[in-house]
């Protein structure tokens, strides 16, 4: 292991991400029936509900969020440099915006390597305050990395854990060819309707 330093930090990712994901596109099985959202698919599964999040000023499409199992997962892929990872840093980054907003954040080591456990302050709909409990996952994948924030039982519940992380690993992560500067969010896009090509 050598020193990380913060410009250009070591890959933070599985051992086998290449075989059990998430995966590169040119390492997803090309016959099964992925739902294309551009610089993601998702592999359709028996209750799982997608929802795309949308920026309102531009109207670009920010992160895929998927219901599953009773947790919630938001997904979002960046652009990566080919010989560093972008996680550690990420991490560090989420740690100061949870801190900020008067929550609590601990580092720990996952199954998919180290990620983030944060109590969030939220107000509820009365006004009363509460904590929402988040995990924060990422992966360093070939320039590309996945930022993942599981919510509901997979933040807390071991089997509700692993069934969230299962679907976080089946992701397929499209970079594509175009030059694209570090940490920029690779395009999402609607799926195409079925029918329509």
């Amino acid at each position: 292991m050598t020193d990380a330093t913060p410009t250009g930090s070591e890959k933070s990712a599985p051992e086998d991400r290449a075989t059990s994901g998430p995966f590169d596109e040119s390492e997803a099985n090309r016959v099964r029936p992925y739902i294309d959202l551009g610089g993601v698919k998702v592999l359709p599964r028996e209750g799982l509900n997608l929802r795309l999040e949308v920026e309102e000023q531009t109207k670009r499409i920010v992160a895929v969020g998927l219901d599953y199992a009773g947790s919630t997962l938001q997904v979002q892929p960046f652009a990566a440099p080919r010989s560093t990872g972008l996680w550690e840093e990420t991490r560090e980054q989420i740690r100061q915006q949870v801190k900020q907003q008067g929550g609590r954040v601990e580092e720990r080591e996952g199954p998919l390597g180290p990620e983030l456990l944060a109590e969030v302050p939220v107000a509820g709909p009365e006004g009363q305050s509460g904590k929402r409990l988040a995990r924060f996952v990422g992966v360093d994948g070939p320039r590309w990395f996945l930022r993942g924030v599981i919510g509901g039982s997979g933040a807390s519940d071991p089997a509700a854990a692993a069934q969230i992380e299962d679907l976080f690993r089946s992701i397929v992560v499209v970079r594509g060819d175009t030059p694209m500067p570090p940490r920029d969010l690779i395009p999402l896009r609607m799926p195409a309707t079925p029918g329509t090509a």
